[in-house]
């Protein structure tokens, strides 16, 4: 199995920069899909940022230009760094990967999830 960890939430101002990491372990030879989710209070869970292996991204209109997704492959963790926050960027932020095992086989997994307040 494959256990997804997330670091880097918290209160910041609107304007302000967060951002979150995502740590895979487990028997894990790489990370092909990775992705940021979230849900607002309220509202359906939905997708943020996503990246596959061959480092094509995919972002969602709402934070085109101010979110960035990146990884670590040595450390098989991923990134999102998230600039000029807004208030409706309040949110509990998932993660998600598919790894490919070093046994040849796929696992997906998601993170716990890191509150985001943006609030002055």
């Amino acid at each position: 199995q494959v256990q997804l960890v997330e670091s880097g939430g918290g209160l910041v101002q609107p304007g302000g920069s967060l951002t979150l990491s995502c740590t895979a372990s487990g028997s894990i030879a790489s990370l092909n899909v990775m992705g940021w989710y979230r849900r607002a209070l309220g509202k359906e869970r939905e997708m943020v940022a996503g990246l596959i292996s061959d480092g094509t991204t995919k972002y969602t209109d709402f934070v085109q230009g101010r979110f960035t997704i990146s990884r670590d492959n040595a450390k098989n963790t991923f990134y999102l760094q998230m600039n000029n926050l807004k208030p409706e960027d309040t949110a509990l932020y998932y993660c998600n990967a598919e790894t490919l095992m070093l046994d040849g086989s796929t696992y997906r997994a998601w993170g716990q999830g890191t509150q985001v307040t943006v609030s002055s």
